[in-house]
């Protein structure tokens, strides 16, 4: 192998080229001030394993293989740079010099990969690896001791003095590893005590990893009998708070072996952290190409084909279509990005058994859906944490695991008050409160966290179930069963469905679902188109990840109507309308447009955005002036073509009285509107 000189050389050069030498000169330059004195000085270096093959393949397998000894060679080049330059004079030794190298990435290479799906075996060296997965548990921010200075208790001995014994931290080394009252002097083998007022403290996270097909199990499906384990990540200093609870990352890290007498623990000290999403290219089915094409004269029929055709494995065609297409939409509108507005539905049938099969099925189309399960937590839980921090350990439930995608409830009905008061608070202010006692987990004092919510729940009423309110109903309001108008309200739509079935819904029902029990698959209704449940589940896949643009009609349309539903229910009802309402608006319309497979939000969208809305806000608070059917979306079969016509006419007549509505209750909205 190369000389070590040879290599020293040639981090020199890496260090030159990547901007690494003038990093370390501005990292230097606050150490010259003289109220800070400490026994050891950390040095983040950037490591692209790809520029230092380049430069010197030796160094770079060095790097690879053996990071320990590499990180020594970067710890003296570091050392001699700073004494040559003479960037400061707080150094006098090379172990004053902590140097901590981060990984950019990793050689795509198997070797290189670490499956969290297989058992965890460490042979020979400890090497960076990358791994992939998501986060279920999480610490709080505590500290560990980066280095430390001890003396030699003999005066006479040269080791009383000065820097000849620091003790910085090792992946993979305990606090008892870097500080305890043992060492020897390497001079004269005395007993060394520690300079406690030298000590350098830095911030620690441990985070729990799994791979993300584990949660795949939490969709409420039978699965096969795998066992997936969780890897403890140990972030520090920079890296802490760099990953959030229920989230995927991607990260490079050292294994390491952590002796806790009389166990011991594998876990991984984490060099970058960095966010990861599945990347999968999902091409739309063909079907569903050639139904918009055919279907390209309306902006309507596509998404109204596209519902009416979905779950007839559970459903005949043409029933709940409502609830079919807002399904749909709450699937392409799941997003982790903290600004998108969710689309929360609550459904309210006087029989749920179907409708609960229904959403549970399209739960399994879901990026990541979690069913939540009663004996399961459903937001977070505590217990003490195992590997030695000394703090409490913060598990993610069923909402915060379903980051990004739908967390489903069930029926409320099931709920306790308390419950139902927790999960309306939640709803409220998008983010999970949680409380750590100091007493029960070491800390000096009480804490409380706060964890944001970036998911869409699902969730079914009984409305058989009388609440027991002896208040007056007011027209078009529905019986919610057991829950409360105040957690209605925290959920963006409200669909009934079942009471305006019918004894002939009931019977097509009980007609399909003998027919599907006798012969399952099979779909006696030849005026439907036929798609699969991957076909489905690819067009769910690529709508959610179009980035949509608002065109000018629909901010005026969707702006107008909310000034003038705040107008007009606030005059006739008193109920105020909030600025949540006009976010719903948005993300309906933007769902809308995701699903017919377009870029920009037409004034169209709008309109259904609107219909949806207002027959969700009436089953709330009653009728308004804007008098619509409470099947608005679908008000006709859609068996054939005439009725997708009737479908179109009814729709448009419905755009005239909404923009009636908006000239009637906002009387400036002809400022902003155009009338057709």
């Amino acid at each position: 192998m190369a000389d070590i000189l040879s290599l020293k050389e040639s981090v020199l050069i890496y260090l030159d080229r990547s901007g690494g030498l003038q990093k370390l000169a501005d990292d230097c330059r606050p150490l010259n001030d003289p109220q800070q004195t400490e026994a050891v000085y950390r040095f983040r270096v950037v490591v692209n394993p790809s520029d230092l093959i380049e430069i010197d393949p030796w160094l770079g397998d060095y790097v690879l293989h053996d990071p320990l000894r590499a990180t020594a060679l970067f710890q003296s080049v570091c050392f001699l740079a700073i004494k040559t330059l003479s960037l400061t004079d707080k150094i006098h030794t090379a172990s004053q010099v902590n140097v901590s190298l981060n990984f950019t990435h990793l050689p795509p290479f198997p070797e290189y990969t670490l499956d969290l799906r297989s058992f965890h075996r460490v042979f020979g060296l400890m090497r960076p690896v990358s791994m992939e997965g998501a986060v279920i548990a999480i610490t709080r921010v505590t500290k560990y001791t980066q280095g430390a200075r001890f003396l030699c208790t003999d005066d006479d001995c040269p080791g009383s003095t000065g820097f000849h014994h620091i003790r910085v931290h090792a992946p993979g080394a305990t606090e008892s590893a870097t500080v305890r009252n043992d060492f020897s002097c390497m001079i004269c083998s005395s007993q060394l005590k520690e300079d406690v007022k030298f000590r350098v403290l830095g911030d620690k996270q441990l985070v729990e990893l799994i791979h993300v097909e584990a949660l795949d199990v939490l969709r409420g499906h039978q699965q096969s009998s795998f066992r997936y384990q969780s890897v403890t990540l140990f972030l520090r200093d920079e890296l802490c708070h760099s990953m959030t609870i229920g989230r995927l990352y991607r990260v490079v890290g050292i294994p390491a072996l952590v002796h806790q007498w009389p166990s011991i623990t594998w876990s991984v000290e984490a060099s970058s952290v960095q966010p990861w999403e599945l990347q999968c290219c999902h091409k739309v089915s063909p079907r569903f190409l050639d139904l918009s094409k055919c279907m390209a004269s309306s902006p309507w029929r596509f998404p109204a084909i596209v519902a009416h055709c979905f779950g007839l494995d559970l459903t005949p065609p043409g029933l709940y279509n409502t609830l079919k297409l807002c399904l749909l939409l709450s699937l392409v509108q799941t997003r982790t990005d903290a600004n998108d507005p969710s689309l929360d539905l609550l459904v309210v049938a006087a029989d749920t058994l179907v409708l609960d099969r229904l959403m549970t099925y399209s739960l399994g189309l879901a990026c990541r859906g979690v069913r939540h399960q009663a004996s399961a937590e459903m937001f977070a839980s505590l217990s003490r944490d195992e590997h030695g921090a000394g703090t409490a350990n913060i598990h993610a439930g069923s909402a915060l695991l379903a980051s990004g995608g739908i967390c489903m409830l069930g029926d409320l009905s099931f709920y306790k008050k308390d419950k139902l008061d927790y999960i309306q608070s939640v709803l409220e202010s998008r983010s999970v409160p949680v409380f750590i006692p100091g007493k029960k987990y070491g800390e000096e004092a009480d804490q409380q966290l706060a964890f944001p919510v970036q998911c869409n729940f699902w969730a079914l009423t009984d409305s058989s179930q009388r609440s027991g309110r002896t208040d007056s109903a007011v027209l078009g309001t529905a019986e919610m069963g057991l829950v409360q108008a105040q957690l209605a309200e925290t959920f963006g739509l409200v669909i009934q469905c079942g009471d305006r079935v019918g004894e002939q819904g009931v019977l097509a029902q009980a007609v399909h679902t003998l027919q599907q029990a006798v012969q399952p698959g099979s779909h006696p209704h030849p005026s439907c188109w036929e798609f699969s449940s991957e076909d489905y589940q690819e067009l769910v896949a690529h709508s959610r990840g179009l980035q949509v643009e608002l065109s000018p009609e629909a901010k005026k349309l969707i702006h107008g109507y909310y000034m003038a539903s705040r107008r007009a229910r606030t005059q006739s009802q008193g109920v105020k309308i909030s600025l949540a309402s006009i976010k719903l608006l948005i993300s309906l319309a933007e769902a809308h447009c995701k699903l017919c497979l377009r870029t920009k939000v037409l004034q169209e969208d709008a309109v259904i955005a609107v219909l949806l809305c207002e027959n969700s806000v009436t089953l709330k608070h009653g009728a308004s002036a804007l008098l619509i059917p409470p099947d608005a979306v679908f008000p006709c079969d859609l068996a054939d073509v005439d009725g997708l016509q009737r479908r179109d006419a009814a729709l448009d007549e419905l755009h005239q009285n909404i923009l009636r509505f908006v000239y009637t209750f906002a009387p400036g909205a002809d400022m902003y509107i155009t009338e057709e």
